[in-house]
C-alpha cells in the first residue's frame, strides 16, 4: 500500500511538490495505445458534508469495455489551493486505485502533469507514488497559452508555460469541438499521450476513462451524501 502523509499547509504542501517533482519520469514512452488495460480516474466532492468520493474504471484498451470498477470515499483533507488539488485528491484516488483487482495498467486523470505553475499536478503526483504511467487530459488549459489547433481529430498545438517550456498539447478529439488539454504526468511520452486519448476517444470530446469515471464518481458520491 502506498503511504502518503497529508502536509500540514501550504508551505509544506509546496516543499513536498519541490521534492517528489524531482522523480518524475519522462524518458519512457509507455504502453502502446490500444493495449493492455487503461484506468481512468475521477474525483468529486460535498465540501458542505466534507466528503470526497474517487472512482477508478479499467477499460480494455481495444475494446473499451468497462473490466472493473471502483470507488473509494473519504473527508476532504486539504483546503482549496489552486495549484495543491492533487493534496485534496490523492488520498481517495489511492484508495481506489488499491482497491482494484486488474490492473490498472495506464492511468488517465482528470487533471494535469507537467501543465502545472509547478509542473507537477495530479498526474505527475500519482505517477510517482504508485510508479504506474499516468496521463494527465484536462477540459481547460489552466495559466497556458496555446494558439488553436487545427478543426479536425487528431490536430493539436502546443501548450506553452510563460517561460517558453512546451508543458502538453492542446488536442482535437473531434471534428469541431473544443480540444481537450494533454500533459505528461510519469513513465510516458507527450507524443503517445496524444496517441492514448485519441484512441479513447472515438465518438465524444472527453476520452471514455474520464467520462466513465466521471459519472461513477458523481453516483458514488450521491449515495454517500443522501439517505
Amino acid at each position: 500500500m502506498t503511504l502518503i502523509r497529508t502536509p500540514a499547509d501550504e508551505t509544506e504542501a509546496r516543499a513536498v511538490q519541490d521534492e517528489l517533482r524531482t522523480r518524475v519520469v519522462l524518458d519512457e514512452p509507455g504502453p502502446p495505445p490500444g493495449t493492455g488495460l487503461v484506468t481512468g480516474v475521477d474525483v468529486a466532492y460535498d465540501d458542505e458534508r466534507d466528503v470526497v468520493v474517487a472512482a477508478a474504471v479499467v477499460l480494455d484498451a481495444a475494446t473499451l469495455d468497462v473490466v472493473e470498477e471502483t470507488t473509494a470515499s473519504g473527508r476532504v483533507a486539504f483546503p482549496y489551493v489552486p495549484g495543491l488539488l492533487a493534496f485534496r485528491e490523492i488520498p481517495t484516488v489511492l484508495a481506489a486505485l488499491e482497491s482494484l483487482e486488474h490492473g490498472p495498467g495506464l492511468v488517465v486523470c482528470d487533471g494535469y502533469g507537467l501543465a502545472h505553475p509547478r509542473r507537477f499536478g495530479l498526474a505527475s503526483h500519482l505517477g510517482v507514488l504508485t510508479g504506474l504511467p499516468v496521463i494527465g487530459v484536462a477540459k481547460n488549459p489552466f495559466t497556458f497559452t496555446y494558439d488553436p489547433p487545427g478543426e479536425r481529430r487528431g490536430d493539436a498545438s502546443a501548450l506553452v508555460a510563460d517561460d517558453g517550456e512546451v508543458v502538453g498539447r492542446a488536442l482535437r478529439t473531434q471534428d469541431g469541438v473544443k480540444p481537450v488539454f494533454v500533459s505528461v504526468g510519469h513513465r510516458v511520452s507527450l507524443d503517445n499521450a496524444c496517441a492514448h486519448i485519441l484512441a479513447l476517444s472515438p465518438d465524444f470530446r472527453i476520452p471514455e476513462s474520464t467520462r466513465r469515471a466521471d459519472a461513477l464518481c458523481r453516483r458514488a458520491l450521491r449515495a454517500a451524501t443522501t439517505g
